[in-house]
């Protein structure tokens, strides 16, 4: 693989491109709307995209912490630090007058934008980029769109991924010669306008940091009545693939985060949660593959792939958009 040369630019710098950047990464306690900030890092760059400073703090999200397993920051740890709103002044004071650029930006702005709308405080941010799309634009060969394929792609060492400051960075080293090889193709960078939240209204307080939520409660619930999934179903999931919308997705056994956080988090993500397992289940998400239980049994029979819960909420962060929309049914008329 060669590197591109970012030292030389076969024409002069756009002059429609942005005057500086912030890349961020944030590491949150999940995906739904609810779930929070626990670290979040800025590497601020200028027009040309070279480093000027960067940034890292911990926050506490008041809550359980969640995927302990990939961001490996502990209930202890955070119970220590900052609430968002006593670190806005110092995050908004370097997205100010900046694009933000990140991995799959749309992920890591509706995090900034529900926690600046919960401290009643307007984020500074006008444009996101997300390198995801500029990676895409510049149909760079790289085998899916995870960070490290786009770091590798660069050369950019990777030293501790889902570490926020090491996650920013790695970005920001690769974001540079992205952006200098957009300019020297005359690129219209893939800018989108970012909407800041005015109000928030918060569901149930979930509990603060320092709780340890039990596996071994009682798994009976009510059930919840979701929203047809609008994406057709794609097949099954294949492995070292991303995961796509519109794919069935079942559950088995206990989990650490509860199910129906975890579920949620799956429909916010595009995917279709079955409440058993059939010939057009995508997958299965269980912790204990070889129980007995008939959701595993007829998993194995059908040949239904079967992933255990950290694998599949770390997919969750990079499912692939669905290749159509299903048409909805018409309406009943109003007359």
């Amino acid at each position: 693989m060669t590197m591109l040369d970012d030292r030389q630019t076969a024409a002069p710098w756009p002059t429609a491109y942005p005057q500086g950047y912030a890349v961020v990464d944030v590491e949150t306690t999940g995906l739904a709307r609810d779930d929070r900030i626990v670290s979040a890092a800025v590497y601020r760059l200028d027009a040309l995209g070279n480093v000027e400073d960067h940034w890292y703090t911990l926050v506490n999200p008041e809550r359980d912490p969640g995927p302990v397993w990939i961001h490996g920051l502990t209930s202890d740890v955070l119970e220590g630090a900052p609430l968002f709103p006593e670190v806005a002044a110092q995050l908004s004071e370097r997205l100010a007058g900046r694009v933000l650029v990140a991995h799959n930006a749309a992920f890591d702005w509706s995090m900034l934008a529900r926690e600046y709308a919960r401290a009643a405080v307007t984020a500074p941010v006008e444009q996101r980029l997300c390198t995801i799309a500029l990676s895409k634009e510049l149909r760079l060969p790289l085998p899916n769109h995870k960070l490290e394929s786009l770091a590798a792609h660069f050369g950019v060492v990777q030293q501790r991924a889902h570490h926020a400051l090491d996650d920013a960075r790695v970005l920001a080293e690769a974001f540079r010669p992205s952006l200098h090889a957009a300019a020297r193709g005359g690129m219209r960078l893939p800018l989108l306008e970012c909407r800041p939240l005015t109000e928030w209204s918060d569901s149930p307080v979930l509990p603060r940091a320092g709780y340890q939520p039990s596996r071994g409660q009682g798994s009976w619930r009510p059930s919840r009545k979701r929203p047809a999934c609008p994406y057709p179903n794609p097949g099954r999931y294949e492995s070292d693939k991303p995961l796509m919308q519109g794919m069935r997705v079942a559950f088995s056994g206990d989990t650490s985060v509860d199910r129906e956080l975890l579920e949620d988090r799956a429909v916010e993500a595009g995917l279709h949660v079955a409440t058993s397992v059939s010939r057009l289940t995508s997958l299965l998400v269980t912790n204990d593959p070889d129980a007995a239980t008939s959701k595993t049994v007829k998993a194995k029979s059908f040949g239904t792939p079967i992933v255990e819960e950290s694998a599949f909420t770390h997919l969750l962060r990079d499912v692939a958009p669905a290749r159509t929309v299903a048409v909805p049914p018409p309406s009943p008329s109003s007359e």
